[in-house]
């Protein structure tokens, strides 16, 4: 089987839905600009491209049609080069990669980029225009249910209490605040035109966020529940790229891999406790890797939510100084179909940053699903 390596990440600025700078920006258009960064930063030759995978959750209006393929003309890639956008909800870009790892095993081609994109300003959360099935709705609810009720769920099923998933939002703001202050956001960020300037820096990171401002926040999805904004993820407009490619192209053509794909998997879960889909899946990759927990250095897990990470990182056994070591979605932001490219890219990044063997990347998905990816340093 040929194996399949990342050679490249790169991701917009996370800015918060609606009043964030990148509010007026077309989703098509900032993702261009990403997948326009990523060509030139790589210097991989456009003529190569097989195919640009994007992720998106809702993927209508501004970012509907087949998105993909359009971003590819705003781009200036060549016309050889396909397009297809692909919906896993909030797993979306990272199954653009799972979907190019497999492509390459089979022969189907050497180079992809896998992108995902979503303006949460500019096509609201379920779309335009949802239509639940009558029957299934009427036989199984929970399969629409809201995110936030999930989150009820799992903190009830954990026995998470407020104060704890405070305490896990401010640490996830500290952690990125710092490493912004580092400069260790700076290479990944591709500074993105707008008609009012340039935007290069991250919009939802507080630096400023304590446990005693959280605690004054009202719960956000029931009136007695435990889960606030604070502790939960912001609606956020992002886009993000990986270049994913053999690893015999790589070798052949200069570029500098950044991890192996090792494994990957997807899993099933209750949708009203969709939130631990991380556990089922990270279990199942970390099978097919011959691989425990134990083995991680380094985990990126998206932060829907503090009590499903939370309860993720628990059930999984990971060692919480490795998690999300620059923050996570709650400080970061989490623009669906844009998450699972960014959390894949990240954990290659600080793979080979700070040094280590094997990196873990996990989400869970609404309607009751886990994705997720182990890489391997190089």
């Amino acid at each position: 089987m040929t194996n399949a390596v990342i050679a490249g990440y790169v991701r917009s600025p996370f800015t918060p839905a609606r009043k964030g700078a990148l509010a007026k920006v077309r989703p098509d258009d900032l993702a261009a600009q990403v997948v326009k960064g990523l060509v030139e930063k790589t210097g991989i030759d456009p003529n190569a491209i097989e195919d640009l995978i994007l992720g998106c959750a809702f993927p209508e209006g501004e970012q509907g049609f087949n998105v993909a393929r359009l971003i590819t003309f705003i781009a200036g890639l060549p016309r050889s080069v396909g397009g297809v956008t692909v919906n896993r909800f909030c797993g979306s870009s990272m199954q653009s990669i799972h979907q190019a790892a497999g492509a390459i095993a089979i022969g189907a081609g050497d180079v992809f980029i896998c992108a995902g994109v979503e303006s949460m300003t500019r096509v609201p959360m379920m779309g335009f225009n949802p239509l639940p099935n009558p029957e299934l709705y009427k036989a199984m609810p929970e399969a629409y249910m809201g995110m936030g009720d999930t989150a009820e769920n799992v903190a009830a099923k954990y026995s998470l209490t407020r104060a704890d998933q405070e305490a896990f939002a401010v640490e996830s703001h500290k952690r990125a605040a710092s490493a912004q202050a580092a400069g260790k956001f700076t290479d990944e960020i591709i500074p993105i035109q707008t008609k009012d300037g340039v935007v290069s820096e991250d919009g939802c990171i507080r630096a400023e966020t304590t446990a005693e401002g959280l605690a004054d926040l009202k719960p956000a999805f029931k009136a007695d529940g435990v889960v606030t904004a604070g502790t939960s993820s912001p609606l956020t407009d992002g886009a993000s790229a990986v270049l994913v490619c053999s690893e015999e192209y790589a070798a052949k053509n200069g570029l500098t891999p950044i991890a192996r794909i090792k494994s990957v998997a997807v899993d099933g879960c209750l949708p009203e406790i969709m939130g631990i889909g991380p556990i089922g899946a990270s279990k199942k990759a970390l099978s097919r890797a011959g691989l425990t927990s134990a083995d991680i250095d380094v985990t990126e897990l998206n932060e829907a939510f503090s009590s499903q990470a939370m309860a993720s990182i628990s059930d999984l056994g990971l060692d919480g100084a490795k998690v999300n070591i620059d923050g996570g979605a709650l400080a970061i932001g989490h623009p669906l179909g844009a998450t699972g490219a960014r959390i894949v890219g990240k954990a290659a990044a600080i793979l080979k940053r700070d040094g280590g063997k094997y990196a873990l990347a996990s989400q869970c998905i609404g309607g009751g699903q886990g994705i997720a990816t182990i890489l391997e340093a190089m």
